[in-house]
């Protein structure tokens, strides 16, 4: 885990600026949606949003068949980690437990809250899943002994789906009966191709009505602001989700694409089920600074992509699937040619 005070590492813009061809977060690159956007900008942001935000819990829980009281409303993903790390500790926990590979902030909120941080779910207060998984992209692997069991969880386990709508292969590995025993923690933003609006929900698993009413009681006045509220309300208008749906019939065909000229440039592409993958490029051993040579050659040509090394994968870089064009810029500046 990182060092207290070392600074956080995230895809997207840094010092130099927006990058022109942005590989290091897994946005959906056919995006932004139209219609999402569209919301978004028409947001009326001279008033308050309802505190209590009725009206989008309610459609939320309409979309995803549960009652409104399952819904617990966050700022975003990260701070629903945290809200929910804050929970979990207040409960008297030590132990959170993460997967080998995962998003850095699972691991930050629990060294926050003083909680030790282990791969094993035995004696933890709270387990984090993700599926597919970030970086990797796979199915999760290590689910706690027990959670295909019918009988409730005495501890909170939550599957992060932040890249659920995103899956351009594969199958979930629960049934809906099974992750509702879970917190399921979606984030549409990525899927909508507009990260920079906050906005996230986690829906609580069957009976976690008052879980969700002790979590609310954790979190800040007006969590979301108008253009989060108004992003969520379009996230689960039909039209939206058909895009969503036609979207990834172009993302499957910019995958195969991305990892065939990869590929041919001898660099070695690990599965994946998401609109990202790992890959180790070529000529690149485990030694980090010849990656970090390679990522600065490539961001100087306005190409970025984002270290794994941060995801316990040295050697390796994790990539967005991004358009032909950014494809024929990534192979140019890999072939050394002018940027």
């Amino acid at each position: 885990m990182r060092p207290p005070g070392t600074p956080r590492i995230h895809g997207g813009p840094d010092a130099l600026g927006v990058p022109r061809f942005d590989f290091s977060t897994n946005s959906n690159a056919c995006g932004p949606c139209p219609q999402a956007m569209a919301a978004v900008q028409q947001a009326d942001a001279t008033r308050y949003p309802d505190p209590h935000y009725a009206a989008l819990r309610a459609q939320l829980a309409s979309f995803h068949g549960v009652v409104p009281g399952r819904i617990l409303l966050a700022g975003s993903a990260s701070e629903c980690i945290f809200r929910l790390t804050a929970w979990a500790a207040r409960g008297g926990g030590t132990q959170v437990c993460v997967p080998q590979y995962a998003y850095g902030d699972y691991g930050q909120a629990a060294q926050a809250w003083g909680l030790g941080v282990r791969n094993i779910a035995s004696d933890a207060c709270l387990v984090w899943c993700c599926e597919p998984s970030s970086p990797l992209g796979g199915p999760h692997s290590g689910w706690p002994i027990g959670i295909l069991d019918a009988g409730s969880q005495s501890v909170p386990i939550v599957l992060d789906c932040a890249y659920a709508p995103l899956r351009l292969s594969g199958v979930p590995s629960l049934s809906a009966c099974q992750s509702a025993r879970l917190w399921q923690m979606y984030s549409p933003n990525k899927a909508l191709g507009l990260t920079g609006v906050r906005a996230a929900y986690a829906i609580a698993p069957v009976g976690g009505e008052l879980a969700v009413q002790a979590l609310d009681s954790l979190a800040h006045s007006w969590p979301l602001g108008a253009q989060g509220v108004a992003l969520l309300h379009a996230w689960v208008q039909p039209e939206v989700q058909g895009w969503i749906g036609e979207s990834l019939h172009t993302l499957r065909r910019w995958k195969t694409a991305q990892i065939d000229m990869l590929s041919s440039a001898a660099w070695n592409c690990l599965p994946s089920d998401a609109n990202f993958f790992c890959a180790q490029p070529a000529s690149v051993d485990e030694g980090v600074q010849d990656l970090v040579l390679t990522l600065a050659r490539l961001r100087a040509c306005g190409v970025k992509l984002r270290d794994a090394t941060s995801f316990g994968l040295p050697g390796h870089v994790r990539l967005s699937v991004q358009p032909p064009q950014a494809q024929d810029a990534l192979r140019q500046a890999l072939q050394g040619g002018r940027c």
